[in-house]
């Protein structure tokens, strides 16, 4: 009977798992079953952590829209409507870049959401 070696494929799943656990603490790293724990919560933590980012950024866009709005005389709310009153299809991200990186650009369509 020929010797047969054991747990290459064990072997190539824990090395695997203690890949993605480096840099956690203590028992996490270093228990099997702790670190497949670990690694479970990381990943809802990081899925999360990506939806919440962008509502994070939404709310960055509208305060930052409505700042440069007020300079010009409108509220944010007013602003909104008014766009969509003029058919004028910016979303929040396109509008706060205009708003910051082109003042006179904003300002000509907040004159146009006035308007309509």
């Amino acid at each position: 009977m020929v010797r047969v070696k054991r747990g290459f494929t064990a072997r190539r799943r824990k090395k695997k798992l203690w890949a993605k656990t480096k840099g956690f603490r203590i028992t996490q790293r270093t228990q099997l079953r702790r670190a497949k724990q670990a690694v479970v919560k990381a990943g809802v933590h990081a899925t999360r952590g990506r939806r919440e980012k962008k509502g994070t950024m939404r709310r960055l866009w509208t305060t930052r829209i409505n700042a440069a709005a007020r300079l010009l005389g409108i509220k944010y709310n007013q602003l909104i409507h008014g766009l969509k009153l003029a058919n004028i299809k910016l979303d929040r991200k396109v509008l706060a870049d205009i708003a910051l990186q082109d003042p006179q650009t904003f300002a000509t369509i907040v004159n146009a959401a006035k308007k309509a």
